[in-house]
């Protein structure tokens, strides 16, 4: 295998990976808190569907290629904070199983998007394609072998937006008051409010901050990959950001790291084709290489992931 394919493998995983990375770091703000979400699939179908119906029609008003596809991820985000209000308000204020609370996020999502696109479009079950972003080359960077091919040619702009959010993601988290406030209430929320901390804010804003991340990770598939919206855009990638949370260690770095692991197990499919010893391979073992490896890597991390102390704790001020 010589330099160029993998720099082109790189190239892919990045892609591939910049929906989970962003979605996993929703699920970390989320849980950090103490909130369980398991809603991050739903929250990325929404996002998904958003970006699509936001760049058409904002394409059809006369907006250019880029400007229609923000004006999607804007979309995307403020449909994914009312939709994880639903979730909030569930599970934080009437304190509802939020495993349960998560799992009917994921199916609201499924039924609702797919009525509103038939509702749309004419009965159509795909939104109709949009041109979304345009991958772009860095300047000089690019000619440089290896790095270049994997790293600054032929990219998106939501690749660099996912990393730059990982770095963000951990300043707040660890090196900011909010971030060690949103933690506290997710460790020790008793101890968090007897010192003035606003345990369920923050809880609110946890999940509002997983909601709008998790939503951006959709709107990424949407428009870079795909180009419109369908039922399987997503396709389960919110359970595999979940797993890439988990096997992080709830930790921004970590995640990243899980996120471009299981990245690669997407992008490796579309190169092992390619080999002659892969013909034998049925093509469904393949293509269900990241769920699969999705599984192995739940087993292996548990009871080796240390979990936020009240995570999936209900907080009732009342009984501190």
């Amino acid at each position: 295998m010589d330099l160029l394919t993998i720099g082109q493998i790189i190239n892919t995983t990045l892609v591939f990976a910049t929906a989970l990375i962003f979605a996993s770091l929703g699920g970390i703000f989320s849980e950090k808190s103490g909130v369980t979400n398991l809603g991050l699939e739903g929250f990325m179908v929404f996002g998904a569907f958003a970006a699509g119906i936001g760049a058409h029609y904002a394409q059809e008003a006369g907006m250019g290629g880029t400007t229609s596809a923000w004006m999607g991820v804007l979309l995307a985000i403020v449909l994914g904070v009312m939709v994880s209000l639903i979730h909030a308000v569930a599970s934080i204020t009437f304190k509802a199983d939020q495993i349960i609370s998560g799992i009917v996020i994921n199916f609201l999502a499924a039924g609702s998007t797919l009525y509103l696109v038939k509702l749309l479009f004419e009965g159509s079950g795909d939104s109709p394609l949009v041109q979304g972003f345009s991958k772009f080359d860095v300047p000089l960077l690019k000619d440089i072998p290896l790095l270049g091919e994997a790293f600054f040619k032929n990219v998106y702009p939501t690749t660099y937006l996912a990393i730059l959010f990982v770095f963000l993601t951990y300043y707040i988290m660890f090196k900011t008051p909010f971030g060690l406030r949103l933690r506290s209430v997710g460790e020790h929320p008793s101890a968090a409010d007897t010192v003035g901390v606003k345990v369920l804010r923050y809880r609110y804003i946890g999940v509002m901050i997983s909601g709008a991340l998790a939503a951006i990770g959709g709107a990424a598939i949407t428009l870079t990959t795909t180009g419109t919206f369908s039922h399987n855009t997503v396709s389960g990638q919110g359970y595999i950001a979940i797993a890439a949370m988990i096997f992080g260690k709830w930790n921004p770095i970590g995640a990243f790291g899980a996120a471009v692991f299981f990245g690669f197990s997407q992008a490796i499919r579309n190169y092992v084709q390619l080999f002659e010893w892969s013909q034998s391979i049925p093509q469904e073992i393949i293509f269900m290489l990241p769920y699969l490896l999705t599984i192995i890597v739940l087993v292996a991390a548990v009871g080796r992931s240390s979990a936020p102390s009240a995570l999936g704790e209900a907080y009732d001020p009342g009984k501190r």
